[in-house]
């Protein structure tokens, strides 16, 4: 690992406000859903418009953060992490101020465009200011923060509209973004250093082009596919996925033959850790989301759990997600990445199947403390999974090239929480329809797809580690 040259070090100030940063988006990405019914009882709207203020902001989110990496690379990635939470904060005041559907629905938009300004800054500014293990402690908090963040969301939003602080009820989970945002704009200057790509390159307006058609067919028709009964039009879309695919490729291709500095750069995509990485990321944070979603819903509508109930029964997960996070690091200074990735997935995979087991046995009175042991296990191994991804990753990804990287992988990331609920969804509803409403049954098939998507990158890791020499942090 080698910094940029002249690239200050980033102080234990700096990698706590980044991380702050970090929490913003990716809390926003699930705590909305928790606020669902009060936002429809608020403002009136439908369940069409309640999927659209969800995806609206994993939409914008997924469209502008390769964009969002490499406006940083040539302008500063402390100035664009910067404008980027300020337009946060601005965007979540104008949703916690919305008064009808449309208006939240464009400031949900303007959220997500702001987080992808935030969110590649991140990571390309730990990966060229650390090195050793310094690099290794900040990417192991920046992996336990990516995965409590969505557990923090569903129990944090459960607690501000369950609170009704001030009687502001949905519009809480909006409005506390702000304090936090402007604490980490009056601190950003004074411990965050200012980077920039030693080889600043031009705007790829085609691949973001197409990028952006990619992103909407696959998201849109999944996000809106089960709502809608799957009409025709969707799959016509989704259908487009794999041409549109093969397109961005050859353009990326002809940008990079032109020394054009491509979006996404095929000569990452050549790397074998890059290309490993990112398909076991969509895999896994595919299957989180989906997990969670999955859940929520089996817990609030087929065992009457409330919002706040909800939210507390992810408690052990988030707990044993940080505890394993404190752990990764010296598990990586002792192991090779993959035997750690698999260690992970074999730990979540037992609470996998614990949790199908304790569901089926106290099934139709779950409690918060009969599902604790099999959740804990999940989180632990949770824990330890996703810092191996971003790990792998990066591991060969040149100091220049750090913030298409991360823009690359925070992309994929994104798109992939925006997939699992879909996917998870469509699951739940097809054997609801079977099996005339039994939550039991769609729960437990939900969770046995989740396990056979873990069976999945189990495989990938494997292949992984029979290419790659032995690695550790």
């Amino acid at each position: 690992m080698t910094s940029i040259p002249d690239a200050k070090p980033l102080s234990r100030g700096g990698l706590y406000l980044l991380l702050a940063g970090q929490l913003l988006p990716m809390v926003d990405f699930s705590i909305v859903n928790v606020a669902m019914d009060s936002i429809a009882h608020s403002l009136g709207a439908s369940e069409t418009q309640l999927v659209l203020i969800v995806a609206v902001y994993g939409v914008a989110f997924a469209l502008c953060l390769a964009m969002g990496g490499r406006l940083g690379d040539n302008y500063g990635r402390r100035r664009l992490f910067g404008w980027g939470v300020a337009l946060f904060a601005v965007a979540s005041l104008l949703c916690g101020m919305a008064t009808t559907v449309p208006l939240l629905l464009v400031a949900r938009a303007v959220q997500g465009v702001g987080a992808a300004l935030v969110v590649p800054q991140i990571l390309a500014t730990i990966h060229v200011t650390l090195r050793g293990h310094a690099h290794s402690r900040a990417i192991g908090l920046y992996a336990s923060v990516n995965g409590l963040a969505f557990v923090v969301g569903q129990v944090f939003g459960g607690f501000l509209v369950s609170a009704d602080i001030g009687g502001l009820a949905w519009r809480n989970v909006f409005l506390v973004n702000l304090p936090i945002c402007a604490a980490v704009l009056l601190g950003m200057r004074k411990f965050m250093p200012e980077t920039t790509s030693p080889n600043p390159a031009r705007i790829d307006w085609p691949g973001t082009l197409m990028l952006a058609l990619v992103v909407l067919c696959l998201l849109l028709p999944l996000s809106l596919g089960p709502l809608l009964r799957w009409p025709w039009q969707g799959t016509v879309i989704l259908l487009m996925v794999p041409l549109l695919l093969w397109l961005l490729w050859r353009v990326e291709l002809w940008q990079e033959a032109r020394h054009a500095a491509p979006l996404l750069p095929p000569s990452l995509l050549r790397l074998r850790s890059v290309r490993y990485g990112l398909g076991m990321m969509a895999i896994f944070f595919g299957s989180f989301s989906g997990y969670m979603f999955a859940m929520a819903l089996t817990l609030q509508i087929g065992a009457g759990f409330s919002a706040l109930q909800s939210g507390n029964a992810f408690i052990a997960v988030g707990t044993a997600f940080f505890i394993g996070s404190l752990l990764t690091a010296r598990a990586f200074a002792r192991f090779e990445r993959t035997t750690v990735l698999l260690f992970g997935c074999a730990v979540q995979m037992t609470g996998l199947i614990a949790l199908m087991l304790t569901l089926y046995s106290v099934w139709p009175a779950p409690t918060v403390w009969n599902q604790i042991p099999a959740t804990f296990l999940v989180g632990f191994g949770q824990a330890f999974m996703v810092g191996s991804f971003f790990r792998i990753s990066l591991s060969e990804v040149p100091p220049g090239q750090a913030g298409a990287g991360s823009a690359m992988l925070s992309t994929v990331q994104q798109a992939s929480f925006g997939l699992g609920p879909a996917v998870f969804g469509a699951v739940l509803t097809q054997v609801l329809h079977l099996e005339a409403g039994n939550y039991l049954y769609a729960a437990l098939a939900a969770l046995g797809v989740e396990v056979c998507l873990m069976a999945a990158l189990a495989s990938v890791a494997l292949a992984l580690r029979k290419g790659m020499p032995l690695q550790k942090a």
